[in-house]
């Protein structure tokens, strides 16, 4: 697929590159503005809108996306620096035929959501908290004496789940019932996020 990004008004010094991107399992050859933002190229260009567009500054966690596996807030990242990544958005977290993916299952399960606006990047950085914590990586409010021998993974407390999504605000304050389903599927040690992708091309 070769799609090109009209972007912002071109002006001196404006430049455009072409770049690759991996978006849920399928390559995208894009030909882009260098200013624009993959929370832009997302939603405009691939028609990806389950990541939403909140205060733009990175401050409220609703585009986040996980880029190589890892959570980010796509309104800060230029897609022009992203070319041959892995990018994971919300539609990318349930199975090919559509069954949602535990995580998924056990926002509805506990009612972890009121509007839905914050609902993609709260199950985005979900995904990216569960493999943080399976992996041994500490928080700010971790015990000093667990973050020194990461021996084993890192145990969910309520104020652990808390710390690790703070990033991430919940306008209706859903906030109980979204800690309840991270926590659930850290109990259940249930798989947070999609497998290795399949290669489409298109």
């Amino acid at each position: 697929m070769h799609q090109q990004q009209d972007g912002p008004p071109s002006g001196a010094g404006a430049l455009r590159s072409p770049v690759t991107l991996r978006v849920n399992g399928r390559t995208h050859a894009l030909d882009l503005d260098h200013r624009v933002t993959l929370l832009d190229a997302l939603r405009e260009l691939l028609d990806l809108t389950g990541s939403k567009k909140g205060c733009d500054h990175g401050q409220c966690g609703a585009c986040t996306v996980l880029v190589d596996g890892r959570r980010a807030n796509s309104c800060l990242l230029l897609a022009v620096t992203l070319d041959g990544s892995e990018i994971t958005t919300v539609e990318g977290l349930a199975a090919p035929d559509g069954a949602l993916s535990p995580l998924q299952q056990a926002f509805l399960d506990h009612d972890a959501f009121q509007c839905g606006y914050c609902t993609p990047g709260q199950l985005c950085s979900a995904v990216g908290v569960l493999r943080e914590a399976a992996a041994g990586h500490p928080s700010h409010v971790t015990d000093p004496a667990a973050a020194a021998d990461p021996a084993g993974p890192a145990t969910l407390t309520a104020e652990e789940i808390g710390e690790r999504l703070s990033g991430n605000l919940c306008r209706c304050g859903a906030y109980n019932g979204i800690a309840e389903a991270v926590a659930a599927c850290a109990a259940a040690g249930a798989r947070p996020g999609p497998g290795p992708a399949r290669e489409v091309t298109g």
